[in-house]
């Protein structure tokens, strides 16, 4: 089933390549959406695709030696239409 979820992610997500990896497994697994930085330490992301993809996608970031998610936020949004690629922003 197709979804598009928010997130707020806490704890040691920055500077340790969490972009990079979202960016690299939303790529793989045909995920669309985007990833950034916030000026509070915490990563914001979008994401929509497949449910199950999304939720493997999340089980690849919490199990990454570098990235220590403490704290997670999420919400389902309604679908983008026409939304074709997932890319990291800056702040």
């Amino acid at each position: 089933m197709k979804v598009r979820r928010h997130f707020y992610f806490s704890g040691r997500v920055q500077g340790v390549g969490f972009r990079y990896r979202a960016t690299y497994a939303a790529r793989a697994a045909k995920l669309t959406g985007w990833v950034k930085n916030l000026c509070d330490g915490r990563v914001e992301m979008e994401i929509q695709g497949d449910d199950a993809q999304i939720t493997h996608l999340l089980y690849q970031l919490r199990k990454d030696r570098f990235i220590r998610i403490t704290g997670v936020e999420s919400e389902e949004l309604p679908l983008v239409d026409g939304e074709s690629d997932f890319f990291p922003t800056g702040y």
